[in-house]
Formats: structure tokens, C-alpha cells, sequence
């Protein structure tokens, strides 16, 4: 089944690896044109302004909002906005190309709101205790802060059903592969696994 082109939504909770499949995707699919955020959020050591963000003050995001700009926006962790361009996924959409936008629960209902044809995909873990492990194994947080994260994510795979397509995050490649098929493209041939680097 060939899809258009056109915009394909990826969410998930918390700690699923939304990041790591699209870098996959990003790294892998060059026909994929993967969706850059704008943020307030200052840029980290070797990011690149309109390649990994469009880094904006908070007056010039601001402005964003108020004139219609975004497709969707969230205020994460109660300090940085994020959101998405709406120009440059129109921009990309009219040229043709498959548009992936990797973002949280909140801002995929932001963009049902505003393009309900859309395709929604939800990345779920393998499983609730594999969730957990992801969750409390990167060793960054305090208990509490895992505990609320916890929380977060029970409510945040409750939302599976608002989706088009579940796609099962254990393996990067596979659901990646299965990500880009549901996108109406070819999944590539592998190559061997490149060597750790």
C-alpha cells in the first residue's frame, strides 16, 4: 500500500527512543525529510541553528505563537519551548517529500487539531519493564524525579489508541524500517553493522 507523501506524526512516552529511530531515519533515509523544531532553549556544543534547531529568543518564539506560525508548541520540563515551523513542513510537503516530525504526545494532538490527515504513528516500548529499565537505567534522574517520569509514562502509553499505527521499539532498525514502510517507502537492504564507534 503506496502512501502519498505527506506528514507522518511520531510519539510515544517518555524514554521510547523517538530520538534514536528518527536519527536513524535521519541518518539512513535521506529521502525523509525529518522535521526541525524551533526552541528557546540555547544551543548545545555542535548544534547547528536550522539544522538540529531553529534556536529563537523567547520574544522571537513568542511572536511565533502569536501570529500562527507553529503547528503545534509545548513548554517542556517548565522551562524551554519547543515546536514546529509551520512553513517548513508546507514547504517540504509541496516538494514532495515524506515528512517526519518526531514529537511528544501533547504536540501530536496539536497537529490532529490542525492536520487531521495526517498519519499519527505511536513508538511503544517492548515492554512496561523494559520502559522501566530505559527510564531508571540512564541513571540521570533522582528517584522522585523517575517516579514522576513513571507516572508520566503510564498516562503517556495510555494514549495509544488516538494513533493510526503502533510500532514496537525493540530494535532501532527494525522499527525504523517498519516506520519508513508505513511512510509509503522503501525500507533499504542492510548493510553489516557498522562498528561501534
Amino acid at each position: 500500500m503506496s502512501k502519498k507523501p505527506g506528514l507522518t506524526v511520531l510519539a510515544g512516552p517518555t524514554a521510547v527512543g523517538k530520538g534514536t529511530v528518527s536519527t536513524y531515519i535521519r541518518d539512513n533515509y535521506p529521502e525523509v525529510w525529518l522535521s526541525v523544531s524551533a526552541t528557546t532553549r540555547a544551543p548545545r556544543p555542535g548544534e547547528v541553528d536550522g539544522v538540529h534547531y531553529f534556536f529563537k529568543t523567547k520574544d522571537e518564539f513568542e511572536q511565533l505563537i502569536a501570529d500562527g506560525e507553529l503547528l503545534e508548541w509545548a513548554v517542556v520540563h517548565g522551562q524551554n519551548t519547543y515546536g514546529t515551523l509551520k512553513s517548513t513542513v508546507n514547504q517540504a510537503i509541496a516538494e514532495g517529500r515524506s515528512v517526519l516530525l518526531e514529537i511528544d504526545l501533547q504536540g501530536a494532538r496539536q497537529v490532529k487539531e490542525a492536520v487531521p490527515d495526517a498519519q499519527f504513528v505511536f513508538l511503544a516500548p517492548p515492554t512496561w519493564d523494559e520502559m522501566v529499565r530505559r527510564l531508571v537505567g540512564r541513571g540521570t534522574e533522582t528517584p522522585d524525579e523517575q517516579q514522576r517520569r513513571l507516572e508520566t509514562a503510564k498516562l503517556e502509553l495510555a494514549a495509544e489508541p488516538e494513533f493510526d499505527h503502533t510500532v514496537i521499539n525493540d530494535d532501532v532498525r527494525r522499527a525504523a524500517d517498519e516506520l519508513v514502510s508505513l511512510m509509503g517507502l522503501t525500507p533499504h537492504p542492510h548493510l553489516p553493522e557498522p562498528s561501534a564507534r
